[in-house]
């Protein structure tokens, strides 16, 4: 999931472009820095669209005492750079990481199999049981996903092709893939998330009337590192975001490795504007927001897939208020 703001925001107050832009909030014991952080991150978002500006201007509202910022649209990005380094939320992850003894896999697969699961279950689902950002990460997660079929869609059929489908959370996509009569390998980190998949592959297969695929797909919980086998084409999305760059690089060493074919993947692309996004849904976390959020630049992506002896062939951008990710298809070369 390439989520960057994970707050519901609901604006009650319109925001012209070239007009200050005021934020009303609500908060619990929170410190001078904090408030200023906040209000210049909402200056940084002069440069985007009104309506968009808008929406994230009020994300405060779910904390307690009223505060309001009202901010010029020339306020210095060096300002700004340095209010967000000061709300850091090194210790809100800090505390996170003491839980597993500093392993940051652990605490991953720790939140997919609790807090996480619940939250990603549904908004990986069909229930109305979902707010506003979360009916939005769908969305875009699904437009990632049908691009994918598209273009393997577009490429011939999938009948008897070996996929492995790295971090499937919970089958959005390795479930159409074997319908389309792939022989699928897929797994997840979480044995909550790779549980879900394949109950949800027979409740579509019994719902398709489609016949079983020659190869039954398999679920299996699994962390990325530990995926092996040869398989015509590999798939992971919105897993990267877990992952610092330096491990990203080997992470996907890895999955080229497994690789024939084609590779792949998705990520959330750092840039400026999503950088700051980013950080102001770090200002604001949800109780289910548990896990650190890397962005990686596109260059250092493709970078890696080259010394991996792969070129990319297909690109795509899904963005949406509140998903942002980056879909890249490679192949060996």
């Amino acid at each position: 999931m390439q989520c960057l703001n994970q707050k519901p925001f609901t604006a009650t107050r319109p925001v012209t472009s070239r007009a200050r832009c005021v934020v009303r909030c609500n908060a619990q014991s929170q410190s001078h820095t904090l408030k200023a952080a906040a209000g210049a991150a909402a200056a940084a978002l002069a440069s985007t669209s009104s309506a968009h500006a808008s929406e994230i201007l009020s994300s405060a509202n779910g904390l307690d005492g009223s505060l309001t910022f009202a901010v010029g649209g020339g306020v210095a990005i060096a300002g700004l750079g340095a209010l967000l380094v000061a709300t850091d939320p090194q210790k809100r992850r800090s505390e996170q990481m003491a839980q597993t003894g500093g392993d940051e896999k652990e605490a991953v697969k720790n939140y997919f199999n609790t807090a996480g699961y619940e939250r990603w279950r549904k908004i990986y689902g069909e229930t109305s049981e979902v707010n506003k950002v979360q009916l939005d990460i769908r969305t875009g997660h699904a437009q990632t996903v049908e691009k994918v079929l598209r273009w393997v869609d577009e490429e011939g059929s999938m009948t008897g092709l070996s996929v492995c489908d790295a971090g499937c959370g919970t089958g959005s996509l390795a479930i159409p893939l074997a319908l389309r009569g792939a022989s699928v390998s897929a797994s997840d980190i979480s044995a909550a998330m790779a549980g879900e998949a394949e109950r949800r592959y027979q409740e579509a297969l019994a719902a398709s009337g489609s016949k079983a695929p020659k190869v039954a797909p398999k679920f299996e919980a699994m962390d990325l590192e530990s995926v092996q086998g040869s398989y015509h084409t590999v798939t992971c999305l919105d897993v990267m975001i877990h992952y610092p760059q330096d491990k990203v690089d080997g992470m996907i060493t890895h999955l080229a490795s497994l690789a024939d074919k084609r590779l792949i993947i998705s990520f959330a692309p750092k840039t400026l504007s999503y950088s700051i996004l980013k950080r102001i849904g770090e200002l604001f976390p949800g109780p289910s927001k548990a896990t650190r959020a890397y962005l990686h630049r596109e260059e250092d992506v493709e970078a890696a897939l080259q010394r991996a002896g792969f070129k990319v062939t297909k690109r795509e951008m899904t963005a949406t208020s509140f998903y942002f990710s980056r879909l890249l298809e490679a192949v060996r070369v």
